[in-house]
């Protein structure tokens, strides 16, 4: 079917075919004649790069033009929000207005309503839905994308209960859900009231093999020899690939396991580089030099990236990892490693697709475990570059322990793993029946039921069973004084819905609520403070203490004892291994506030710098949490503190450069430069002449400029 055989806007048949477009995918010609532009409800599910983008701007372009309504676009990932962003900002120029918001969950989101297309993550959305914002009565679509993570144990709750909140709300609006890889689409289609759209079609074929002592055996009985070295089979595979042109992406299962292949692959990648690359490659080191601070690990991404090759993980600073995709994008870097977090995240295709690891570290099981049928797929579906490619392949290294031919046989051929919801867990139930109860005006226990009677999980373990949970979660928020019974019905106190609205676990605000009643007036508690973070349940990335720092950790609780909330020695205090297990999560934070620079905190610590950010990121939101419950039960000075305490993690920085620091442009290197050049306060900073403060080292004449600029309106 042709694009132009539509009634479609003549502005969209502008925008595609400047896409160079004029025959629509089988998945897209499937969701038009299901009724994708009446505005039916659907679930599309068909491979990665088959179109499911477009499907969803069609939708979006004919809710607004058409219809004069909004739209909600629902990310997992705040990378691949950003992504979607930038391609549905493409219609500004048809007069669409695009947002997007990824954090600020304390933050109602009511200025977003001036966006005709509101990009968010899932939980940003949750938030605006705690916040009850206007515009959202104006909604006319929600295209929840990566909708099989519905069934992911961390972000399925979240996901699963913002679309069981949709349904129920009313609107009159279409939902558009895609997916990849869903087996049990037609339950899920069910639970959503959706069509069902399931093509297994892709716009490159897709090969699937597994790696043999030298060889590719494919599932079709096909095979290809691969010249091997010592280099290992994950690294010949992508060089074999490299040899006719192509790009390989090599999925690893752990951080180091993605560095090491990488070191390894530098070593033969420039040889593929044309000059055109080679000056390519070599900006993109450069730039990832000249981005951050500084550390050994960025030191080792540049200098394999100037040879071709990149490793990309979650430990890695967020800029240095958009400046390895788009350099890959751009074929510049010919063979990325990877933890598989990036088979969830942006666009990057390859060629070939290499698993070099088939299992993966199990907390529950305290050991490896082999990836599921899901999560090959999801790595599988990178193969295939539809502009550059005629085909994909996926090759699989078993380990020595494994078939070659068993494992080929399972992950080609079997289908992934159904959706289950992922609500039951303890912490995901009480966190949302909290915010249901907070953002109701009373509910009754029906009203409760059928809220939670519309969810995936009562679908798939009945409303008896919900039940049960239900009645634990509003035990557990009853008996902790979030919530409370009048005539019947459930109210929130004023503690649980600040708890609401701060987007924080119940256990981690009363974890707050009980500390706050334990802090002693005129003592500082720094060091308490970051510890009762560390201890939240909502601190993320926590880092587990290594056998090597459990002597730091002792000297530390020694060293800040009387900054903590309780004097913590192993003869005082029983839970003693418990506390100093989080001791390297505090140690992290307060090596930051200290200004270690983060080659300190990787080599002392182990703390990698994107895992730093994260932290800060928490930390910051956690800190201003506790100092809104401070205000909330009349502690003033503690709120005081927290609130201190948060301007010092956000940048990073000892107490004295807190004042500088609130000026934009000046971060904790420049506050420090500052400081020690004798410009101390913002008054200091006043009376200075420009061109004396632009002789200060990391200042310079521009930032001096805009310094002065700052401080004449104070």
């Amino acid at each position: 079917m042709r694009f132009d055989e539509l009634q479609l806007p003549a502005e969209l048949l502008e925008y595609i075919a400047g896409k160079g477009l004029t025959e629509m995918y089988p998945p897209q010609a499937a969701a038009v004649k299901a009724g994708l532009l009446e505005g039916r409800s659907m679930v599309v599910s068909s491979p990665t790069a088959s179109g499911k983008t477009l499907i969803a701007i069609m939708a979006a372009f004919v809710k607004v033009k058409r219809e004069g309504r909004k739209v909600v676009y629902l990310a997992p990932l705040r990378a691949l929000a950003s992504e979607k962003y930038a391609e549905f900002s493409e219609l500004a120029r048809f007069g669409i207005k695009t947002v997007i918001s990824t954090g600020d969950y304390d933050t109602s989101g009511e200025s977003l309503g001036r966006g005709d297309i509101v990009v968010l993550t899932n939980e940003r959305f949750d938030s605006v839905m705690r916040h009850r914002v206007g515009w959202l009565q104006s909604v006319g679509l929600f295209i929840a994308d990566e909708v099989h993570l519905a069934g992911n144990d961390s972000r399925g709750p979240t996901l699963e209960m913002i679309l069981t909140k949709v349904m129920q709300m009313g609107l009159d609006a279409q939902l558009l859900s895609l997916s990849a890889t869903i087996s049990n689409s037609r339950v899920i289609g069910e639970w959503l009231g959706s069509e069902v759209v399931e093509l297994d079609w892709r716009p490159v074929d897709l090969r699937q093999g597994v790696y043999d002592y030298g060889s590719i055996v494919y599932v079709d009985g096909g095979s290809k020899e691969v010249l091997r070295s010592t280099y290992g089979p994950a690294v010949d595979l992508a060089m074999d690939i490299l040899k006719t042109g192509g790009q390989a992406l090599v999925f690893a299962n752990t951080r180091r396991r993605a560095v090491s292949l990488a070191t390894r692959a530098a070593e033969l990648t420039g040889r593929y580089l044309n000059d055109q690359e080679k000056k390519a490659a070599s900006e993109a080191a450069r730039r990832i030099l000249g981005s951050g601070e500084e550390t050994s690990l960025s030191r080792m991404l540049s200098e394999v990236v100037a040879k071709g090759a990149a490793f990309h993980h979650a430990g890695l600073d967020p800029e240095h990892r958009r400046i390895v995709e788009d350099y890959y994008r751009a074929r510049a870097i010919k063979v990325l490693s990877a933890t598989p977090t990036l088979a969830a995240g942006v666009n990057t295709p390859a060629r070939r697709v290499v698993v070099a690891d088939m299992t993966r570290y199990d907390a529950e099981r305290g050991g490896n475990a082999e990836i599921s049928v899901l999560e090959y797929r999801q790595m599988a579906g990178r193969a295939g570059r539809p502009q550059y490619d005629d085909y994909g392949e996926t090759v699989i290294v078993p380990s020595p322990s494994q078939s070659a031919e068993t494992l080929l046989e399972h992950y080609a051929k079997s289908p992934p793993e159904p959706i289950e919801s992922m609500l039951s867990a303890e912490g995901a139930m009480r966190f949302h029946m909290l915010a249901a109860v907070a953002t109701g005006s009373g509910l009754s226990r029906g009203d409760v039921d059928s809220l939670f009677g519309r969810t995936l999980l009562a679908r798939q373990v009945g409303d008896e069973s919900v039940g049960r949970l239900a009645d634990r979660a509003l035990g557990y928020l009853h008996a902790e004084r979030l919530v409370e019974t009048k005539g019947g019905l459930f109210y929130a106190t004023d503690f649980g819905t600040r708890v609401a609205m701060l987007y924080i676990d119940p256990a981690t605000g009363v974890l707050f609520r009980d500390a706050l009643r334990r802090f002693e007036k005129d003592r500082a508690y720094t060091t308490g403070l970051l510890h009762l973070v560390a201890r939240a349940p909502d601190f993320s990335p926590k880092f587990p203490l290594r056998s090597k720092d459990y002597e730091q950790a002792m000297s530390f609780m020694e060293e800040h004892a009387e900054e903590m909330l309780e004097r913590v020695t192993p003869r005082s205090f029983s839970d003693y291994d418990a506390v100093i297990q989080e001791m390297r999560s505090v140690m992290a934070l307060y090596g930051w506030i200290d200004e270690w620079r983060e080659e300190q905190l990787l080599s002392r610590l182990g703390v990698e710098p994107g895992d730093m950010h994260r932290a800060v990121d928490t930390a910051d939101w956690l800190l201003h949490s506790f100092e809104d419950l401070a205000r909330l039960f009349k502690r003033p000075d503690m709120a005081g503190q927290a609130g201190v305490l948060r301007r010092r993690v956000v940048s990073g920085v000892s107490g004295e450069l807190v004042e500088l620091t609130a000026l934009e442009g000046v971060g904790r290197v420049r506050a420090r430069a500052l400081y020690s050049a004798g410009f101390r306060t913002l008054e200091d900073l006043k009376e200075a002449p420009a061109e004396k403060l632009a002789i200060v080292d990391r200042i310079g004449t521009s930032v001096a400029r805009r310094i002065k600029e700052q401080v004449s309106k104070r």
